[in-house]
Order: C-alpha cells, then sequence, then structure tokens
C-alpha cells in the first residue's frame, strides 16, 4: 500500500521544482495567451458568446503542454543521478510515480483555473447553460489527466528530455486522431479505433452526456498508463 506521506512529501518536492523555476510561470502564461487570444476573438470579433471554443482549442493546446510540462519529471533525474538517490530511501515506485502525476495535475489545474474568468464574463453577459461547462471542464480534467500520466511513462523511458516529449506527443496525438482516419481505414477497425479516441470521449462529456462509459474509459487509461510508467521505472533493477 502506497505511504500518502511519501507521495505528498514527492508532491510537494515536484511542485516547487515547477514554481521556483519559469517553466510553470512559461508555460502556464502561453497557454492563457492562446486560450485568450481566441476566446476573445471569437466573441468580439465574430460576436459569439459560447465556451465552445475553449472546449475545442484546449484538447489540441494539451497535445503540448502536457507532454512539455512531464517530460522532465523522470528523464531529468535519471540522467542527472537523482533518481537513484531518491531510491535509496524507504520510497517505492509507484509512490514516486504519483507523487509526479499530482504534481504535473496540479499545474494543469492552476493552468484552466484561470479561464473560469470567460465563464463568469458569458454569465454576466446573458444566460449561460452551466450543465455544459461543467461536463466540459470535467473532460479537460479527464483528458489532461491521461496526458499527463502518458507523458510521465513516456518520461521514464529515457534520460534525454527531447525524447520523452517526442515520445509522449507522438502517443497523445495517435490517440487524439484515431477518430478522425475512420474513413481511411477498414470498416471492421473502426469502431475499436473510435473507442480508443480520446477525442470521441472527451466530445461525448463536452455535450454534457456524462456516460459511464466514458469515465470508465479515461480512468482505465490513465491508470494504465500510471502502471506502465511505474514498471518502466521498476526496470533499472532487473
Amino acid at each position: 500500500m502506497p505511504s500518502l506521506q511519501n507521495i505528498g512529501t514527492i508532491f510537494r518536492r515536484e511542485l516547487r521544482s515547477y514554481f521556483n523555476s519559469p517553466i510553470a510561470y512559461v508555460v502556464i502564461i502561453v497557454f492563457l495567451v492562446i486560450i485568450g487570444w481566441f476566446f476573445s476573438s471569437n466573441l468580439f470579433l465574430m460576436n459569439v458568446a459560447s465556451m465552445r471554443i475553449l472546449f475545442e482549442l484546449v484538447p489540441i493546446i494539451f497535445l503540448f503542454f502536457a507532454p512539455a510540462i512531464t517530460m522532465k519529471l523522470l528523464a531529468e533525474e535519471m540522467k542527472s543521478g537523482t533518481l537513484e538517490l531518491l531510491t535509496t530511501k524507504p520510497v517505492r515506485d509507484a509512490e514516486i510515480i504519483l507523487g509526479k502525476f499530482l504534481a504535473a495535475w496540479i499545474l494543469l489545474v492552476a493552468a484552466l483555473v484561470p479561464t473560469l474568468l470567460y465563464v463568469m464574463t458569458l454569465a454576466f453577459l446573458g444566460p449561460l447553460d452551466p450543465g455544459p461547462v461543467l461536463t466540459g471542464y470535467l473532460g479537460l480534467l479527464l483528458m489532461g489527466s491521461v496526458y499527463i500520466a502518458i507523458g510521465l511513462f513516456a518520461s521514464s523511458v529515457t534520460e534525454s528530455q527531447i525524447i520523452a516529449f517526442i515520445l509522449s506527443f507522438l502517443i497523445v496525438l495517435a490517440l487524439f486522431l484515431f477518430d478522425k482516419v475512420l474513413i481511411y481505414v477498414p470498416e471492421g477497425l473502426t469502431s475499436i479505433l473510435e473507442f480508443l479516441a480520446v477525442d470521441f470521449h472527451f466530445s461525448n462529456i463536452a455535450r454534457g452526456v456524462v456516460d459511464t462509459r466514458d469515465i470508465i474509459y479515461f480512468l482505465s487509461l490513465l491508470l494504465f498508463s500510471l502502471l506502465l510508467a511505474t514498471v518502466s521505472l521498476q526496470r533499472r533493477k532487473w
């Protein structure tokens, strides 16, 4: 059974490392500038008061955001040798993975929180249906969690942050595009690829339809990715 104390220690250590360097601030600012530009253009230039642009754009930004904030989590420690120092302490590999995952997830949440200003802006301008907004944010958190877990796995297989970023990006991009290429695959594979597609399940949730199948998909992929990261970390002992 993983120790919450050990997980909390690693979590706080990683979170401090994010905010003690420019990484967190640069990533969050770039994220908000991109979202803010498109939201403002949609609202003032196209005169469309809707959160739809955010829920369409953020999943694309996450393709780069998640690999960027996870690529150093294990790769940097393996390269510098601090991972071996960490494992000399009474800490399990699963606790390392969970602590680092939570730190990256909190950074992702910190990037999303300021976008609630857009929700308040639209609510001020007129009636706003809270249902799709709440489920849309739920979908973003689930999608972001999966991407971070995949990024953590990618960071566990190499000492190079660049390779970790590329590997993570390719995996999440494939998951994102599966339901976009259905016309190019045999008919027997379409249902399989559609089920594997992250955006297919996110779109269902973002429309306000919270289906247990979509929740199970995200949680299963999250746990599987964290398990892969843990096993990959343990391979150094083999």
